[in-house]
């Protein structure tokens, strides 16, 4: 069944991971994307990490249900061509630094005169100016500003430390595809096109900032700084490994005391009502839930908590992931086959739909492995696709 953005069609020049998997969310809810790469070996991530046959894994998972062309922008030809893909499209998606567009004439005044109702959308570092405008940005950069890294710090470790993935760069991406939709139904209201901005500090912040600052959110005196969610983010000992336990309420507090074996505390008046908030308390329940934890098992203490209805879970191994009986009870890993690069694995989009559910999107292309049909569907002939390619203006 086509998806609920289907008819509408992105061009996406963007690279790695902030507008690519930004355009992917876009593909994946039913909109035709042609990803526009540069000359020679294609986008940057095609050059990155693990490898096979043609396709780095981390352009897999930002490119999933697009079409690719190879388009050198800074011959004349080639900047006609995107010019033409322009002019049929509804979006179009970049992530360069500020004036990069502008430079090879595919900024928002050059497009806009092809296509007046554009939806532009663009990714930079940290917006189109101001103190760090030109500086170079990427994630564990701005994690680094946003309060990520502070918040990483273990009690017991006191090292602060980076969250080990692109957590903005995937923020960034989620928040651009919300803009563009956004942009979408504003033109079908009358408001026309217009450009969606967001730098990467600012979602950082924007994603951070809900759990991350609640003490910095009630400013000026009198606010009472009880309990905050972000420092109860540590693993608990066992025996002989982890669990990750989240006691979020009071009775799953009380529950846990009784999981590990403690049920004198937990039915003490200390653990009841605000008495549960006292420091000497919150103390004296961490102290016990500590010992106890490091009594048992893993295995054991997984038991008792999942039978007292306390959230916990073991650390899975990315291997054990995929093997995750919830995860694959919804689904949640699909796997496909490709002619040249053989079988892959993907996420599977999240988003499910009661009335326009997307097929799943076809594997991620071979650098400019729809070159000729796009450009077959812009009018040129193969003798002309030809004479473009020996030229080095596509590939």
């Amino acid at each position: 069944m086509p998806g609920p953005l289907a008819g509408i069609r992105v061009i996406d020049v963007s690279e790695v991971i902030s507008g690519p998997l930004a355009a992917m969310i876009l593909a994946d809810q039913g909109a035709e994307v042609v990803k526009v790469e540069p000359p020679s070996h294609g986008e940057e991530s095609r050059q990155i990490a693990t490898y096979r046959a043609g396709m780095a894994a981390l352009y897999a998972n930002c490119n999933h249900g697009k079409r690719s062309i190879g388009l050198d922008l800074k011959r004349p030809e080639a900047h006609a061509i995107l010019l033409d893909l322009v002019r049929g499209a509804d979006v179009f998606v970049q992530n360069w630094r500020p004036g990069a567009a502008e430079r090879l004439g595919v900024g928002e005044e050059d497009l806009r005169k092809v296509r007046p109702d554009l939806i532009y959308a663009s990714v930079t570092g940290y917006g189109d100016g101001g103190p760090y405008g030109e500086r170079r940005g990427y994630d564990p950069i701005f994690q680094a500003l946003t309060g990520f890294v502070s918040a990483q710090t273990n009690p017991e470790i006191p090292v602060p430390d980076l969250v080990r993935n692109a957590v903005v760069d995937k923020a960034t991406s989620h928040q651009l595809a919300q803009g563009v939709t956004a942009a979408l139904l504003a033109r079908e209201r009358g408001a026309g096109g217009q450009h969606v901005r967001v730098a990467m500090l600012d979602a950082a912040l924007s994603f951070f900032w809900p759990d991350g600052m609640l003490r910095h959110t009630l400013a000026g005196e009198g606010v009472e700084n009880v309990v905050v969610p972000g420092e109860r983010y540590q693993m608990t000992a066992t025996s002989d490994g982890q669990l990750a336990v989240w006691m979020g309420t009071a009775d799953q507090m009380r529950d846990g005391l009784r999981a590990v074996g403690r049920d004198d505390l937990a039915n003490d008046p200390s653990q009841r009502g605000r008495e549960m908030l006292r420091e000497e308390n919150q103390e004296a329940r961490a102290r016990a839930m500590q010992e106890g934890m490091a009594a048992l098992t893993t295995a054991e203490a997984y038991e008792r908590l999942l039978a007292h209805q306390v959230p916990a879970a073991p650390v899975l191994s990315h291997t054990e992931v995929l093997e995750d009986p919830q995860i694959v009870h919804n689904g949640g890993v699909l796997a496909g086959e490709h002619p040249a690069y053989g079988p892959y694995r993907r996420a599977r989009p999240p988003l499910r739909f009661s009335v326009t559910e997307p097929e799943a999107t076809v594997a991620p292309a071979l650098y400019g492995e729809h070159t000729d049909e796009i450009l077959g569907e812009l009018g040129l002939d193969a003798e002309r696709i030809q004479e473009l390619r020996a030229a080095g203006v596509v590939a």
